[in-house]
């Protein structure tokens, strides 16, 4: 349901939760740690603005592509490009793809004695 809270219309956290397909739960928790804007209160209910909801798209498409909570904040506060994001997280891939292709290959007995955990 879209409500006015002060001077805007805005969503009450269950149909956040109902156009998003997040629980409300998780709405919560991205609120606490700066993902989302803090919601207006009016009589102890929180209520967010419209474009909360392709925030939570914004994420969602950020999680799956492996980005961090810490990398999507970045992201969403402006402070850094999708671009640049994407390059540092293809460069850790890159070297986390050469590590796993040389355990693939690796015929140690024992991990100690293993040089890919020197």
């Amino acid at each position: 349901m879209l409500v006015k809270v002060g001077l805007m219309s805005s969503l009450s956290i269950g149909e956040v939760a109902r156009r998003s397909g997040k629980p409300a739960s998780a709405i919560r928790y991205y609120e606490s740690i700066g993902l989302l804007p803090t919601a207006q209160r009016e009589s102890g209910r929180r209520y967010f603005p419209e474009e909360t909801v392709r925030t939570l798209h914004v994420i969602d498409t950020a999680r799956t592509a492996g980005l961090t909570l810490d990398e999507i904040k970045l992201l969403l506060a402006g402070d850094e490009r999708l671009q640049a994001i994407a390059a540092r997280r293809l460069a850790a891939l890159d070297e986390q793809r050469t590590w796993l292709a040389h355990a693939a290959d690796c015929t140690c007995v024992d991990l100690d004695d293993c040089a890919l955990f020197a």
